[in-house]
């Protein structure tokens, strides 16, 4: 079955073309040819000037209504929006928790007022963002969150810590869960602020990974300023606005997700062809199954935008993110494991497998130089991550359990 057995209607695949030739006209020459690389300068300068090409365009958060500047894409010119790119692999966005997170949050949940003060820098990149969920004690147990704030006239004033805080030391904003009703359950008392980054009483520290970079954060918040009408949905309301963020993360990508996997079992056939470990009966198998994997995640992909054209209500469709984000990050730790038997040994050495970005997963890589990893390496070791950040696999499972085969909800710890 190929991706066109969803039926793309004439529209879409009309669009599909003017995608395809506005990528051929912006992107660098060369771009689409097989084995085309770029120097760091040349990708440096690619990277800064792209979001404004993209913002020209129109292509980010183009589902957007037209009021709030984006193109009012349907959800099918939205997928073949995100397959086009995908193909040309091409980056499409200019801020991930701004345009995939936060915006399509404010969207929903927001205010006209908070639509009209942060939508447009969304889109233009002139606001960039980061999420303040996790705390040190309250990660999967997101809902028993301790930073608290207290209305003092017509300010939120903050107290507390969130930790993984992605991005924290760049960002303007953060769009911040936090206890707003004490004396409420856990998940009642919770709101959703839009907190000013750039102020006294709001500190940020790099956690630092070892490979030297620290793109992860504590931030600290010691009697920081919040507008009180930066609440987004309502006061004690911020845990079902956070789930539809939740939601946004992910379920995303639904038709394109699987190719980056499509490209890493290539680079992994070619490599144990010219070493040799081909002949290896357990790599085979485990070639194998990975390619079998991929295919599940693709036809997963497709039955769920099937679900949501169609519109059904049903739990197991519902929970089809949990189960797919569940399912690939299992799927990938496996595959990088079976990488690391393919190259045995020499895993190690900085100048094993591709040593450029061409290595999927490597593309997130944000090393020092001099860190002494080749990229497939590098991407290993991120899989050792996926089944921890946007909700870990046990809470999937805990979603999957609940939801779709109408398990009892996990025990509650007391205290």
């Amino acid at each position: 079955m190929s991706d066109m057995d969803l039926s793309y209607s004439v529209e879409a695949e009309s669009f599909r073309v003017e995608i395809r030739s506005w990528l051929e006209t912006h992107l660098p020459n060369g771009w689409m040819t097989e084995g085309f690389e770029m120097s760091p300068d040349e990708r440096k300068v690619f990277n800064a000037g792209w979001p404004a090409k993209l913002f020209e365009g129109g292509w980010i958060c183009a589902t957007w209504p037209k009021e709030y500047g984006g193109k009012g894409l349907s959800t099918m010119q939205g997928v073949v929006l995100a397959e086009e790119f995908a193909r040309a692999k091409a980056p499409l966005r200019a801020d991930f928790f701004g345009d995939t997170l936060v915006g399509p949050t404010i969207l929903q949940w927001g205010s006209e007022e908070q639509k009209q003060a942060f939508l447009p820098r969304i889109l233009n990149g002139t606001m960039s963002w980061c999420q303040g969920f996790s705390e040190p004690n309250s990660g999967s147990d997101l809902a028993s969150l301790k930073t608290q704030a207290v209305l003092d006239g017509d300010e939120w004033v903050i107290n507390g810590q969130k930790v993984w805080t992605t991005g924290g030391h760049n960002a303007d904003y953060c769009f911040l869960l936090t206890r707003t009703d004490p004396a409420a359950s856990k998940h009642k008392g919770i709101s959703y602020l839009l907190v000013p980054m750039r102020q006294e009483g709001v500190e940020v520290r790099g956690i630092v990974q070892p490979d030297g970079t620290a793109e992860f954060c504590e931030v600290f918040f010691t009697d920081a300023r919040c507008p009180k009408e930066n609440v987004v949905g309502g006061v004690n309301n911020g845990w079902q606005v956070a789930n539809s963020t939740l939601a946004f993360e992910r379920g995303m990508s639904a038709t394109t997700g699987y190719r980056r996997f499509v490209e890493e079992h290539k680079l992994m056939v070619a490599a144990a062809t010219e070493n040799g470990t081909i002949d290896d009966p357990l790599v085979r198998q485990g070639l194998a199954q990975f390619y079998t994997k991929i295919q599940i995640l693709r036809i997963n992909g497709l039955r769920s935008l099937s679900a949501a054209l169609s519109k059904v209500k049903d739990p197991a469709v519902a929970a089809l993110g949990a189960t797919n984000k569940m399912f690939w990050t299992e799927m990938h730790q496996e595959a990088m494991e079976l990488s690391l038997h393919i190259f045995g040994a020499s895993s190690m050495l900085i100048t094993t497998g591709p040593t450029t970005n061409s290595w999927p997963g490597a593309a997130r890589d944000k090393r020092r130089d001099g860190y002494p990893v080749s990229p497939m390496m590098s991407s290993f070791f991120f899989s050792r991550s996926e089944t921890i950040w946007g909700g870990t696999s046990q809470i999937q499972r805990n979603i999957v359990g609940e939801r779709v085969l109408g398990l009892p909800k996990e025990p509650q710890v007391a205290g």
